[in-house]
C-alpha cells in the first residue's frame, strides 16, 4: 500500500485553496498555513467580483489554461454546490489595429473561441452603457464570467477540508528550506513541520518568504472604486463585465447585487509596496481622478463620485507572465507567484498544475513559459497590465 505523499500549501487564498483543493482531491495529505484565514481581504482576492474571460490579451499559452480552468470552475462548484460563477459573456475593448487585439483576435480564431466581435455603431446598440472612439472594436467573448473572489476561496478550502486536508489559520510560516535527508522543512511560530514538498502561494508576501527568487516580484497597491449609474436601465441588456486596452487601460464589473460598477486601473497607476503588512488602505480624494476622467470619457451614464474605494496588493513580474514551477534546483519546493493581476480566473488551473509537480515532480499542462527560471514571451505593449 503506497504511504500518500505529505505535501504543505504555504498561503490559502486564490492560488493555495485551490492547490489544497487539488491536492486533497488525488489523496495527498495536505497540510495547509495561511497568516490570516480564507477569503481575507488583505491581499488580491477582495472585492466581491472578478472576471473569467478566455479572450486574453497577450501570450497565446494562456488559452489551454483558461479552458482547464473553466472546467474545474464547474467542478468546484458542482461538489460544493455554492454559486461561484455567473456566465454574462464578457467584453475586451481596443484600438482595432493595436498589436494586443490583432492577437487577441487570432489567438481566439485559431482555438475556435466563441466570440463576436462588435464595431462601434453595434456595441452602441447592445451596450450602450459604452463609448467607443473611432477605430476601435469590442470583442464579445461568450465564456467570460464574473467570479466571486471570497466566496471561491473559502469554498475550494472547505473542499480541501472535507476531503481531509488540515489547515492552520493565522499562523504565518517563517521559514521553507530543505530538509536534510529529503523533503522540505516548515517553520512557524508554533514549530517545526516535515513534509516531502511545498507548494508556495503566499501573494504579496513571496520576497519576505523566498527572498532569493530568480526573478523579481514587485508588489504594487491596487485601488478598486465602485459607482453607481445615473440611468436606471444601466444595467439592461446584461451589462457584462469588460477589460479596455484603450485609451485607458482598465475594467470594469457590475456588482453583484446589481447596484454599481466596480473599476480598477492598470499597473502604471499603482504605488509600490514595500512592506505588505504596512498596505495603506486609505484612499485618497486625489486619487480618484483617472476613475473620473475614464468614466467622463467612455461610460458617462456612471456617477463619477465613488460610493466605495478599497485597496489591496498584487504581484507583478518583469514579463507580466507568473512565476509557476519548482525553484531551481529545489524540486521539492513548488512556487506560483507574481500572476500581474490575471490570476484569479486561472486559479483553479494553477492548483491542478501545482498538484502534478508537487505529487509526480511534472506536469502535461504547456506551462514551460511560466517557469520560475524563464522568462515568458510577452510583446512590450501588453506588460504588467492590471487583467482581473
Amino acid at each position: 500500500m503506497d504511504i500518500p505523499k505529505r505535501v504543505a500549501v504555504i498561503g490559502a487564498g486564490s492560488m493555495g485553496s485551490q492547490v489544497m483543493w487539488r491536492l486533497a482531491a488525488r489523496g495527498a495529505e495536505v497540510i495547509g498555513y495561511d497568516r490570516y484565514a480564507p477569503g481575507h481581504d488583505r491581499g488580491a482576492a477582495g472585492g466581491e467580483s472578478r472576471i473569467f474571460r478566455a479572450a486574453h490579451l497577450g501570450e497565446p499559452g494562456y488559452l489551454p489554461l483558461l479552458r482547464l480552468a473553466d472546467g474545474l470552475w464547474e467542478q468546484l462548484q458542482a461538489e460544493t454546490g455554492r454559486s461561484l460563477r455567473r456566465r454574462s459573456g464578457s467584453l475586451v475593448m481596443g484600438e482595432a489595429a493595436s498589436p494586443a487585439m490583432r492577437l487577441l483576435l487570432s489567438t481566439s480564431a485559431a482555438h475556435g473561441l466563441d466570440h463576436e466581435v462588435l464595431d462601434r455603431e453595434e456595441l452602441a446598440r447592445r451596450y450602450p452603457q459604452h463609448r467607443l472612439p473611432d477605430g476601435h472594436i469590442a470583442v464579445l467573448d461568450r465564456l467570460g464570467a464574473v467570479i466571486r473572489p471570497e466566496a471561491s476561496v473559502q469554498a475550494a478550502a472547505a473542499r480541501a477540508e472535507q476531503l481531509g486536508a488540515r489547515l492552520h489559520r493565522y499562523t504565518p510560516v517563517r521559514e521553507v528550506v530543505p530538509a536534510a535527508g529529503g523533503g522540505v522543512r516548515i517553520v512557524t511560530d508554533q514549530g517545526t513541520d516535515h513534509v516531502d514538498a511545498a507548494v508556495v502561494t503566499v501573494g504579496p508576501w513571496i520576497n519576505t518568504l523566498l527572498p532569493d527568487l530568480p526573478r523579481t516580484v514587485e508588489i504594487r497597491r491596487v485601488i478598486c472604486s465602485w459607482h453607481l449609474p445615473t440611468r436606471h436601465d444601466w444595467f439592461a441588456g446584461g451589462a457584462p463585465p469588460f477589460v479596455r486596452a484603450t485609451p485607458h487601460d482598465c475594467f470594469g464589473i457590475p456588482s453583484p447585487d446589481g447596484n454599481s460598477v466596480k473599476l480598477g486601473l492598470s499597473f502604471k497607476y499603482h504605488a509600490p509596496v514595500p512592506e505588505p503588512e504596512r498596505l495603506d488602505r486609505t484612499v485618497r480624494p486625489e486619487e480618484i481622478g483617472t476613475f473620473r476622467e475614464l468614466i467622463r470619457e467612455l461610460m458617462p451614464d456612471l456617477n463619477p463620485d465613488p460610493i466605495r474605494l478599497s485597496a489591496y496588493m498584487e504581484g507583478y513580474t518583469d514579463s507580466g507572465n507568473p512565476l509557476v514551477g519548482p525553484l531551481p534546483g529545489e524540486d521539492d519546493i513548488v512556487v506560483l507567484a507574481g500572476f500581474s493581476g490575471s490570476g484569479f480566473k486561472l486559479s483553479p488551473a494553477m492548483g491542478e498544475i501545482a498538484a502534478d509537480l508537487a505529487l509526480d515532480g511534472t506536469t502535461e499542462h504547456p506551462v514551460d513559459f511560466l517557469a520560475p527560471a524563464g522568462v515568458g514571451a510577452m510583446t512590450p505593449g501588453d506588460r504588467r497590465r492590471h487583467r482581473p
